[in-house]
């Protein structure tokens, strides 16, 4: 079968999780690194304080203009 919607995505993914998860600790690595990435640019583009409501108020601003 190949998947057609996002639930299609989903169940098989679920199901290649169940027969081997070394993808979801691949998938964590990168996630983990994205986060941390993020964390940091914002930090240094905003300052450290309140850096996380300002960095939400910058990307709501970007991502609707």
């Amino acid at each position: 079968m190949r998947p057609k919607t996002d639930l299609d995505y989903v169940e098989l993914y679920a199901k290649k999780l169940k027969e081997d998860n070394s993808s979801f600790k691949q998938q964590k690595k990168l996630i983990e690194s994205q986060l941390k990435s993020s964390s940091s640019l914002f930090r240094n583009m905003f300052g450290k304080a309140d850096f996380k409501e300002k960095a939400r108020k910058y990307i709501k601003s970007v991502s609707s203009g």
